[in-house]
C-alpha cells in the first residue's frame, strides 16, 4: 500500500507539472495564427506572393519550432517565445525592384546640405571670380604724388610705401587704429624717387631700388643695413666694374637664398649682389640684341624656384638666363613688345611654368616658357603710362591682375582681372580717378593692395575669405591725441656746442603734467571775475554802491605829484637826532657837515668892486 501512495504522489506531480506547459503552448499557436491573421490584412495586394511566401517559411519555422518543442516536452528548463513579427524578419523592400507606386520619400537633410555645400565648392572652382576679395576696402594715405612702390613682408603684419616725393612709410596693421596712419616715415635715398621695395623671404630686410645708381637694403623699422657700391662710369666693359653707373629701374630679392638681390640698370646690364658683401656685386648679366649691341632692361626679376633670372628690354625683347650662367641667355625673344616701350613687370606664375608681361604698348602678354617661341595670349587696350605698372597672378594661379592708366580728369583707374586658362577679361575694379600703378595680391592673407597716382594706397579685402591685415585695424577705435605728450616748443639740436651752451634736452610734459594734477594748488581752477556788485567778500568791478567806486578810484589813481627831494628831505630832522644806519658807523671819521651860505641879491650888489659899480 505504500508502494502505490508513493506512484500515486509521482503521477499526480508529474501530471501538474505538464499542465501548466501544455497551456502555455496552446497560447503561443493562439498568438502566433491571430498575429499572421492581422498581418495578412495589412499587406497589399501587390506584394501577395511576398506574404505567402513569407508566410509559408514562417509556418515551416512554426511547425519546426512546433516539433522541436515536442521533442523538447521532457526538458523542463528551454522555453521558447513567440516568434518576430513578418515586417521585421523580412528583408527591407526596394520600391524600384517592387514597383510601388507614388512618390519617393525626401532624401535626408544632412544629404541635401551635403549636395548643395559640393554643388558651390565645384561653382567657386569653376569661377574664380568669386575668390576676389573686393567686398570691403581701406585707404591709407601716403602722400600727394604717386605711389611708386609697394612691398608687404611675407607674414603680411607690414605695409611700406614708396613714392615720387622721396618718402617710404610703414604701415603696421596690428598696430594701427581706424585713423590708418603710418608709425615711420624716412627718406633713404635722399632727392631719388623710390622706384623699387620689396621684403626678402624672412621679412626681415627690404630691397629699396631709388632713381640713383645705388640701391640699399633697409631693416624693418628703417635704419641701413647696407649700400650697393657705386662703379667706374668710365670703363668701357660694365662687366669689369663693381657696381652701376646709371639709373636704376627695380630690383627683387632671391625666393630661396637668404641675403641675395638683384637690380638692374640704365648702364644695360642686371647685377647679383650679396648683403655681406656690398662693395663689389656677385655676377653681371649683360642683355644683347640679336646683333651683339647693348640694350636696357627695364624690369627683372627670378623665377619662383631661383634658377632663372628674367629681363625685359627697351628693345622690346624677354631675355631668360640660367643664373650661374651669365653669358648667353637660355631663352630670347626679340619682339616680345613694341620696341622702344617700356615693360614695366615681368612676373612668374606659383606654378613656374608661365610668364607674365605688361608692355608700355598697353599689353598684357602670356607666356610658355617650356615653348618660349610665341606668346600663349596677348590682351591689349590697357593703357599705362608709368614705367612701374605691375602685374600679378592671383593665389590659386587662375588669374592675372594688372592696372590701368588714365589721364587726370579723364575717367577711374581701374584693376582689371584675366581668366588664366582662356585670358578673358572677367572682372574690373574702379579703383580712383587716377592711375592704377602698383598692384599686389598677398597669398597668405588674401588681400590686394594698390598703389594709385594720386598717393593713395587702397587695400581691398573680404571679412570670409581674407586673413588678419586690413581686419586687424578696422575694428580699432581711433585714438584721441594727448595734449600732454606734446613738446611745449621747438628743441634746437647741437651736439658739438659746450657744455655752458647747451641746451638741456627738452622732455615730454606728461609726467610734470601728472604731478601739477595732483597737487591741489596747481590743479584749482582760477575763479571767474565777478560781474556784478560783488559777493564772497569780493568786490565787483563795476559796483553800484558809494564804496565799490571809491576802491576802484584809489586802485586806478596812481599818479604822484609831489616832489622827491622834498620827500626825501622830510626825514632829514629826525635821522639827524637819531642817526641809526649810516652816522653812527662814520661818526668818529666823518668831518664836520658844512654848507655853503646863499647870499641875497642886495649883498652881492655891496660887494662888487668899484670898477662894475661906475661901468653900471
Amino acid at each position: 500500500m505504500s508502494r502505490i501512495r508513493h506512484l500515486m504522489k509521482a503521477l499526480t506531480s508529474r501530471l501538474s507539472r505538464l499542465m501548466p506547459e501544455a497551456r502555455e503552448r496552446e497560447e503561443e499557436m493562439n498568438r502566433e495564427k491571430e498575429l499572421r491573421r492581422q498581418n495578412e490584412d495589412l499587406e497589399p495586394t501587390s506584394s501577395g506572393s511576398n506574404v505567402a511566401r513569407a508566410c509559408s517559411k514562417s509556418s515551416s519555422r512554426d511547425t519546426s519550432s512546433s516539433e522541436s518543442d515536442e521533442s523538447s516536452d521532457s526538458s523542463d528548463d528551454e522555453l521558447i517565445g513567440p516568434p518576430l513579427p513578418l515586417k521585421m524578419v523580412e528583408e527591407p523592400v526596394n520600391p524600384m525592384e517592387e514597383g510601388v507606386l507614388g512618390p519617393l520619400p525626401p532624401p535626408l537633410a544632412e544629404d541635401v546640405e551635403e549636395e548643395d555645400d559640393d554643388d558651390g565648392d565645384s561653382e567657386e572652382e569653376e569661377n574664380p571670380v568669386r575668390k576676389i576679395p573686393d567686398s570691403h576696402e581701406i585707404t591709407l594715405k601716403h602722400g600727394t604724388k604717386t605711389v611708386s612702390a609697394l612691398g608687404l613682408d611675407p607674414s603680411g603684419a607690414r605695409l611700406v610705401t614708396g613714392g615720387y616725393d622721396y618718402d617710404v612709410k610703414f604701415w603696421d596693421f596690428a598696430g594701427m587704429d581706424a585713423s590708418f596712419k603710418a608709425f615711420r616715415s624716412l627718406q633713404p635715398c635722399e632727392c631719388h624717387q623710390i622706384k623699387s621695395l620689396q621684403y626678402s623671404n624672412t621679412g626681415d630686410m627690404i630691397l629699396v631700388v631709388s632713381g640713383s645708381s645705388q640701391a640699399k637694403v633697409i631693416d624693418r623699422d628703417g635704419f641701413e643695413v647696407m649700400e650697393c657700391i657705386k662703379g667706374d662710369q668710365y670703363i668701357v666693359d660694365m662687366a669689369n666694374t663693381k657696381g652701376h653707373t646709371a639709373m636704376l629701374h627695380t630690383g627683387s630679392w632671391h625666393p630661396k637664398i637668404k641675403g641675395e638681390f638683384m637690380t638692374c640698370s640704365n648702364d644695360a646690364t642686371v647685377r647679383t649682389w650679396e648683403v655681406e658683401n656690398p662693395k663689389k656685386q656677385k655676377s653681371v648679366f649683360k642683355p644683347r640684341t640679336m646683333q651683339g649691341k647693348k640694350v636696357i632692361p627695364t624690369t627683372c626679376t627670378y623665377s619662383r624656384d631661383g634658377s632663372l633670372i628674367a629681363a625685359a628690354c627697351q628693345n622690346g625683347s624677354i631675355q631668360i638666363w640660367d643664373r650661374n650662367l651669365t653669358v648667353h641667355p637660355k631663352f630670347h625673344y626679340k619682339q616680345a613688345h613694341d620696341p622702344g616701350t617700356d615693360t614695366s613687370c615681368v612676373t612668374f606664375s606659383y606654378d613656374g611654368t608661365v610668364l607674365a608681361s605688361r608692355g608700355g604698348d598697353d599689353t598684357l602678354k602670356l607666356w610658355d616658357i617650356r615653348q618660349f617661341n610665341k606668346p600663349l595670349f596677348s590682351a591689349s587696350g590697357l593703357p599705362t603710362m608709368f614705367p612701374m605698372t605691375d602685374c600679378c597672378f592671383s593665389p590659386d594661379d587662375k588669374l592675372i591682375v594688372t592696372g590701368t592708366s588714365v589721364q587726370r580728369g579723364c575717367g577711374s583707374g581701374k584693376l582689371v582681372f584675366f581668366e588664366r586658362r582662356t585670358f578673358q577679361r572677367v572682372y574690373e575694379i574702379d579703383i580712383t580717378d587716377a592711375s592704377v600703378v602698383r598692384c599686389l595680391w598677398h597669398p597668405k592673407l588674401n588681400q590686394i593692395m594698390v598703389g594709385t597716382g594720386n598717393g593713395l594706397a587702397k587695400v581691398y579685402y573680404d571679412p570670409n575669405k581674407s586673413q588678419r591685415g586690413a581686419k586687424l585695424c578696422v575694428v580699432k577705435t581711433q585714438r584721441k591725441a594727448k595734449q600732454a605728450e606734446t613738446l611745449t616748443q621747438d628743441y634746437i639740436i647741437t651736439p658739438h656746442a659746450l657744455p655752458m651752451f647747451r641746451e638741456p634736452r627738452q622732455r615730454s610734459t606728461r609726467k610734470q603734467l601728472e604731478k601739477d594734477r595732483l597737487d591741489p594748488l596747481k590743479s584749482h581752477k582760477p575763479e571767474p571775475p565777478v560781474a556784478g556788485p560783488g559777493r564772497g567778500g569780493r568786490v565787483g568791478t563795476h559796483g553800484g554802491t558809494l564804496s565799490s567806486y571809491i576802491v576802484k578810484n584809489i586802485a586806478l589813481d596812481k599818479t604822484d605829484d609831489s616832489n622827491p627831494r622834498e620827500a626825501i628831505l622830510r626825514h632829514a630832522k629826525a635821522a639827524e637826532d637819531n642817526p641809526y644806519w649810516v652816522s653812527p658807523a662814520y661818526s668818529k671819521t666823518q668831518p664836520k657837515t658844512m654848507f655853503a651860505q646863499v647870499e641875497s641879491d642886495d649883498e652881492e650888489t655891496k660887494n662888487e668892486p668899484e670898477w662894475k659899480k661906475r661901468k653900471i
